[in-house]
Parts: structure tokens; C-alpha cells; sequence
């Protein structure tokens, strides 16, 4: 009797259980999902034919019976391995994808179809391949889109809101691993924002399982929505360990609407070059936070125009606030071309609006020449200041560094590595062309600024230095 009792409770807390699991969202199983989303997952087949140089590895030993025979043979179909032969082969690569519409527009990964000769899409189940398109790609996201003809309608899946995910989520990934065919791996949304190297990134990290050849397949919520592209995986053998990222359809849809629309990207410009704000420089600046991006360069174009200029701090944009750089590059890129936005600075302590007119960042020019040339002095004046060894700058210096005629500022022409400016990432050759927000030109005019700096009750300087053209703002304590 008393067991009877134990297993009708036992059988009552099980029953329990998986209604708490069902109340709870806790799936009891992912093929209905699977079942509905598979048939609009595709495999994709690049080929390319790459060239071999010749006098390649051989297919027999040297020496042995058969060498001569294999050698006339390769000569015949055109492959021999002469000093001046190029032999050429066919290169295969497999990934995944998803179609997006039924009239055969699909999604994948800009790597999977890259420099490919030949892409055959298979679809879910034996229903056929069909050859693919490229309609655009985007290397900045990782991302392309393919287009297939077919006779008949395709199955397709949505797009859904990747803002809305929630660490902790369930996910299902499909596509293509290590070329096996077909295959579904579930798991959690373990972060979201995340920022591997690119200026737009935008990533959901995942533990569903994702290997290679899952790159360009879907990330699906539980309603059959894509709300990401796998694009990456962090594994120091190659295959996965549970830490993988799928590109979020935030930034998916907005691409790849581009791409449909215009077979390329059309992001916003604003036209600056910016950092971010440390406490130091914030402290040297006057500043009370470290909120917003320091404008650290303003070369011809839209924000120039607007009359931003360097030293300007950008604390909102088109009516959003501006939390750091790169928050400011997606608002920015985000937009359109050709809008007039309104942007918030702080210069000099006080607050001011500007109107820019948005120029397209693809058809930025990078050349940031400076034309004209300028008396020099007979020769370069030499001063140690705040640990760095500077030098006037002169026309045999420009040369060596390579830099424009009348390019103007100090050189670093030495410094010692135990130095707080080493530690904070100056080196030999970089070019000091701003002390406490104010032009230098000269070792006097260094020395005024910081001259200044200390009057005011500074605790630090900040410098504007440039290397290779590049620009960023570092802040030296004073001594």
C-alpha cells in the first residue's frame, strides 16, 4: 500500500514538473519547430577554380614505373607541372542559408559565397538545387544576398525583433555543420551587444551549437522567427564549445533591405574622426563624465560643413543620446543619406546645435591631403618635455615620416618605455599637434600650454597626436 502511494505522488510531481516546464516557456521538444522552419534552410555549394603552380606535388613516387606514364598523361589534359605550366583546380566550400521570400530571395554569410565561380543552393529534404546570384553583399556585416529562380513558390521564413530577445531565451540554430546535411542544435541566448571586431557588429551569443558550415544559417526564437545570421564561433580547435554569435536581425534587415533595394549599402556619414572620453582626458578637458565621443578630427565633409570641429564632444544625435563611439558609428550609420539631422555638442563648456546634412559613407573620400607649404626654420628646435624627446618640425622630418607638405606639429623622436607616455601608447614618430586644445607648432608654444595648464590647476594635458594621419587625443599628467 505504501508503495502504491509513493508512486502515485512520485507520478504526481512528474506530472507537476512538466506542467511548472510548460507554464514556465520550457519547450518539451523542438521538432514542431523544427519541422516548420527546416524545408526554408538551405545548403550552399561554392566552387572556384584556383590556380596551382607549376611543378606541383607528383601523384607517384619519383622513380617509380608508372612517372613517365602520368607525366604524358597530365601534359595531354593540360595540367603537366612544366616550370611554365599552371595547373588549375577546383576549390569547394559549403555553408548555409535561408530563404526569405517566395520568390527565391536568400540570406548567408558574405564569406560563404565570396570569390565563388559557381553557388548551387540544395534545398531542405531532396527537394533539388538550384543555381544562386550574388544581388549584394556587405563586407562590414558579414552578410550577402542570393537569388535563385524557381517555378514555384519557395518556403520562407520570417524575420523577427533580436531586440526583444532576453538573455536566457531559447534558440534553435539550423543549417549546414561540417557539411553532414541538414541538422538543428537548441540552447539559450547567453548575451546579447556583443562587439567582436567590426565597426557595426552586433551579436547574439549563443550556446546552440554552431560549427563550420553553419555559417549563414538562421537563429530562430521559438515562434519560427530569425532574429540572427551565424556567422562566428570562439574555439581554439575549430568546432564548437558552446560559444557561438549570430549577427542580430536588427542589424540583418537593414542590411540586407539595402542589398534587395540597391545591390549595395547606403549608410549615413557624418564626416569626423572620433575616440572615446577617459576619465584623464575628461579631467584635462574639464569634463564631469566620460559620456559621448571626442571629435578628434573634421575633415572635408558633411560635419565640417556643419561647423563641428575638433575637440567638440557629441552628446546626442538626430535626438538620441550619444553613450560613446560606438554608439555614435550606428546612429550614424543607421541613417540616411542625405538627412538633416540635428547634433548636440559641448564646446567650451557650453552646449550648441548643429544641422548636418548626412553624406553617404561609401563614397567617403579617405584623402585627408593638406596642400600649401610654410616657412621653415634653419633647423629643428630639440627640448625633453614630459618625458618625451620632441623636435620641430622640418621638411627632412616630413620626409621620413611621410607626412604632407606643411604638415605642422612636434615630433616624438624618442621616449623611455618606463614612461606614462608609453604606457598610455605614444611612440617614436608620432606627431604632437594639439597641447591643451590649442595649435603647437613650436617647443615655445608647447611650453606656454603647459605653462597654462599648470596655472589653471591642471593635473593633466591633453595632447592631440597624430600617426600615419590616423588621430587620437592621450592625456599626460603634469610634472
Amino acid at each position: 500500500m505504501h508503495a502504491f502511494v509513493a508512486l502515485v505522488m512520485g507520478v504526481a510531481l512528474v506530472l507537476a514538473s512538466a506542467m511548472q516546464a510548460r507554464a514556465r516557456g520550457v519547450p518539451e521538444s523542438f521538432a514542431d519547430l523544427a519541422e516548420k522552419v527546416s524545408p526554408a534552410v538551405v545548403n550552399i555549394t561554392t566552387s572556384t577554380m584556383v590556380a596551382q603552380p607549376g611543378g606541383g606535388g607528383q601523384m607517384v613516387p619519383e622513380g617509380s614505373p608508372f612517372e613517365d606514364f602520368f607525366r604524358d598523361f597530365l601534359d595531354r589534359d593540360g595540367q603537366g607541372n612544366g616550370p611554365d605550366r599552371e595547373r588549375r583546380r577546383r576549390s569547394q566550400a559549403l555553408g548555409s542559408g535561408f530563404v526569405i521570400s517566395e520568390d527565391g530571395f536568400i540570406v548567408t554569410n558574405n564569406h560563404v559565397i565570396e570569390g565563388a565561380d559557381e553557388i548551387l543552393i540544395e534545398f531542405y529534404n531532396g527537394q533539388g538545387e538550384l543555381p544562386a546570384t550574388v544581388v549584394g553583399t556587405d563586407a562590414n556585416t558579414d552578410l550577402a544576398l542570393l537569388k535563385v529562380e524557381s517555378d514555384a513558390p519557395l518556403a520562407y521564413v520570417p524575420f523577427g525583433d533580436s531586440d526583444i530577445m532576453r538573455v536566457g531565451d531559447w534558440v534553435m540554430a539550423v543549417g549546414n555543420p561540417l557539411g553532414q546535411g541538414f541538422s538543428a542544435s537548441a540552447g539559450i541566448v547567453s548575451a546579447r551587444n556583443r562587439e567582436l571586431s567590426g565597426t557595426y557588429d552586433d551579436y547574439i551569443q549563443t550556446d546552440a551549437a554552431i560549427n563550420r558550415g553553419n555559417s549563414g544559417g538562421p537563429l530562430f526564437n521559438m515562434d519560427g522567427q530569425v532574429i540572427g545570421v551565424n556567422t562566428a564561433i570562439l574555439s581554439p580547435n575549430g568546432g564548437s564549445i558552446g560559444i557561438g554569435f549570430a549577427m542580430s536581425s536588427a542589424v540583418v534587415e537593414r542590411v540586407i533591405g539595402q542589398l534587395k533595394d540597391f545591390g549595395e549599402t547606403r549608410r549615413g556619414w557624418l564626416g569626423v574622426s572620433i575616440q572615446d572620453l577617459s576619465d584623464d582626458i575628461a579631467e584635462a578637458m574639464g569634463l564631469e563624465n566620460t559620456v559621448g565621443a571626442l571629435v578628434t578630427d573634421v575633415p572635408e565633409g558633411p560635419a565640417r560643413e556643419a561647423g563641428m570641429e575638433v575637440n567638440d564632444v557629441i552628446l546626442s544625435f538626430d535626438g538620441a543620446d550619444v553613450a560613446d563611439t560606438r554608439d555614435l558609428v550606428r546612429q550614424v550609420g543607421n541613417a540616411p543619406v542625405g538627412k538633416s539631422v540635428r547634433v548636440m555638442v559641448l564646446r567650451d563648456g557650453e552646449t550648441q546645435t548643429l544641422k548636418v546634412v548626412l553624406g553617404r559613407r561609401e563614397e567617403a573620400l579617405a584623402s585627408r591631403s593638406n596642400e600649401g607649404s610654410q616657412v621653415e626654420p634653419e633647423g629643428p628646435m630639440r627640448k625633453s618635455l614630459l618625458g618625451l624627446d620632441l623636435a620641430e618640425m622640418n621638411d627632412d622630418l616630413r620626409a621620413e615620416l611621410g607626412l604632407n607638405p606643411g604638415e605642422q606639429g612636434l615630433v616624438v623622436m624618442q621616449l623611455a618605455e618606463d614612461s606614462e607616455a608609453f604606457a598610455k601608447g605614444l611612440r617614436a614618430g608620432d606627431v604632437i599637434v594639439e597641447a591643451g586644445q590649442e595649435k603647437v607648432g613650436t617647443i615655445a608654444e608647447f611650453e606656454g600650454r603647459l605653462k597654462d595648464a599648470r596655472a589653471g590647476g591642471r593635473k593633466s594635458i591633453l595632447l592631440l597626436v597624430r600617426r600615419q594621419g590616423d588621430p587620437r587625443f592621450v592625456a599626460l599628467g603634469l610634472k
